[in-house]
């Protein structure tokens, strides 16, 4: 299971994003956005110009508004068992 968040430092929807996965004990690799080849990427992915992005297994989930959302439902336990 690989978890990226697309984001920046300065972003509290990023750090937010990052918060929730260290609260459920899923581990991530985090990507930084600042240079304009890695904004590119976000756009490839998602179609989105927004951060973060959140990918699991390759397929963006969305940002934090959308990572919460599936965590509250218990999708995100779905997609990443080792959610708690």
């Amino acid at each position: 299971m690989n978890v990226e968040v697309y984001g920046t430092d300065w972003c509290p929807f990023c750090v937010a994003a990052e918060r929730l996965l260290e609260a459920r004990q899923i581990p991530y690799t985090r990507v930084a956005v600042e240079p304009e080849q890695l904004r590119k990427r976000v756009h490839e992915l998602s179609g989105r110009l927004t951060i973060p992005l959140v990918v699991i297994d390759g397929t963006p989930v969305g940002g934090y508004q959308e990572l919460a959302a599936l965590d509250r439902s218990g999708g995100l336990r779905q997609l990443v068992p080792a959610a708690a």
